[in-house]
This record gives C-alpha cells, structure tokens and sequence, in this order.
C-alpha cells in the first residue's frame, strides 16, 4: 500500500543472506501507522511465511528521528455503533498476529513510543542507537494504555513498565537505561542500529530455518496464554478510563514538549 503522494509506506528489501528489511517510511510523520500503513503491515508479514527466500527480518523506522510514534492522529478509524465492539487498526500489525514465526529483530533510532509498543512487542529482541527514547503519552492525554502495557510488561520488569505506562509524557527511558533493563540486548551508535540488526539476523537467517521457527514457537508460547488473558481485560479498559475523543483532542493540542529522559 502507499501513501498519499504515492511512495510505499513500508519498504521491504530482501538480501541474498536471507534477511529482509522491512522499513517504516513515513519519516514526515515519525513513521506513525495510518491505516495504509496497518494494511501493509499485515500484508508483508503474510507473504514472509511462504517466502522461502525470507529466513529472518529486521524492523525499523526510515530516518533517526523516530522508529515509530504509533498511530497516526490524523488517521480517521470507524467504528461500529455497537458499545460491546471497537476497532483496533493496530492489533493486526505484529508479525505473531499474521501467523509468522521466522525471528524478527527491530533496530531502533529515536523515539519509539504508544502504538510502536505493539509492534516492538511481537519481535524477538530489540537493538537501539545509543539516541533512541521509549515513552507512552497515553495517560497524559487521557487514554488508557492497555495493549502497550500488556505488550511490554512482558519485556520488561513490572516497575519499568509501571513507571513508563504511568507516568505519560514525563518520562522518556533512554537507550542506556532500556539496555541496562533487558528491553534493548545491544546498544549502538547513532545510525548504527540498522546494520547491527542486520548482522544478528543474518546469524537467525543462516541456522536451520525449521529449528530457527520452532524455538520462536516455543518463546512465544512460553508467554501466549497470559498475554491472551491480560489482552481481554484491554477492551473494556479503554472504553471505561479513556476521556472522550474531543477532550483527548484536546489534551494533546494543549501537550508540552518537556519531557525527562533516564
């Protein structure tokens, strides 16, 4: 899928190695997910299963500013009528919510952040420039930080993630930090993310791929059932603690751009 002026939202390479780069390409707007983009998304993890060339794949966001700022504000997303009913653009984005199971390493440059949690969530591990920042503004602006919660709960320790979720737009967690917690396993550079990745997951790419898939399969039932479990309270979560869309609008026309970093 593209975006308005025609150009790919996501950009995928495919190496001899084996390894795939899929890339975030909307620098314009940090990368955050449209529904284009959500579709597109979906769309290229369901073709890297039966891509045989594809053995592993790298994430990451075009530019260094941001790797993924979530969903696009300005998408317009609707809604059923019914109260017991909410669509969620994003839940369809992750590699493990479209069946694939070949490892997925994301190489992070600034800012990932709210929506970018979904994504970050369903990759086996995480490499970040030494400027990249973690952060969801979600409670600043009156929302309930459910699915990234949850998501990252189960990569981080619960006073990370506690602290992170809560404290909204106040808080920014550094690279040193995420890499001293466990979220990030390798620190580099700025601008060395990508190629750090990349030769990780030409290791992945270059082991048995059956052997590679099944120990993903494995690591990811290790956490399925109590991510299902948490992942069904979310819903209901939202819909009782959010503001109202226009006074979340208007939150966020009023945000600061003061933020701490640890």
């Amino acid at each position: 899928m593209t975006a308005p002026d025609g150009r790919p939202s996501v950009r995928v390479e495919t190496a001899p190695d084996g390894v795939a780069l899929v890339t975030l390409d909307r620098p314009e707007r940090h990368n955050a997910v449209d529904l284009a983009t959500a579709g597109a998304l979906a769309a290229v993890w369901r073709r890297f299963r039966s891509d045989d060339a594809v053995r592993a794949v790298v994430l990451t966001g075009a530019g260094r500013a941001a790797f993924c700022t979530g969903i696009d504000r300005s998408a317009d997303v609707p809604q059923p009528s019914s109260p017991f009913s909410a669509d969620d653009p994003l839940l369809g984005i992750g590699p493990k919510a479209n069946d694939l199971w070949k490892p997925v390493v994301a190489a992070v440059e600034g800012m990932a952040c709210g929506g970018a949690f979904y994504l970050l969530g369903e990759c086996e591990f995480l490499v970040a420039s030494e400027e990249a920042t973690f952060f969801d503004p979600h409670t600043t602006y009156g929302m309930v930080s459910a699915y990234e919660s949850v998501f990252m709960a189960q990569r981080m320790p619960y006073g990370e993630i506690a602290r992170l979720s809560l404290m909204g737009m106040a808080e920014r967690l550094g690279a040193r930090r995420a890499y001293a917690t466990g979220l990030v396993s390798e620190l580099t550079p700025p601008g060395g993310a990508v190629a750090a990745a990349r030769r990780a997951a030409a290791v992945l790419a270059a082991q048995p791929t059956r052997a590679v898939q099944g120990t993903v399969r494995a690591l990811w039932a290790s956490r399925e059932a109590a991510r299902a479990q948490a992942v069904a309270h979310a819903p209901q979560l939202i819909a009782l603690g959010s503001l109202p869309p226009e006074e979340q609008a208007e939150l966020f026309a009023a945000r600061s751009r003061d933020f701490r970093v640890r």
